[in-house]
């Protein structure tokens, strides 16, 4: 049997925490930041985690 190969985008976006959970960063935190609220922007810089429908299809990409 080959082995599988890790999805390239997938290993870029997504972080696996040490207790096994996925993470993922938010979107509009890129560009046009002059007109948005610090407070948004602020709200946008933590990581989330990953909804629970997505996990699995998201840990075959990245292999685990």
């Amino acid at each position: 049997m080959p082995k599988f190969k890790t999805h390239s985008g997938a290993k870029k976006r997504f972080k696996l925490t040490g207790s096994g959970k996925i993470m993922r960063q938010q979107a509009n935190r890129r560009h046009y930041l002059e007109h948005k609220s610090s407070r948004i922007t602020r709200r946008l810089a933590s990581d989330q985690l990953v909804a629970k429908a997505d996990v699995k299809t998201i840990k075959r990409m990245l292999g685990i």
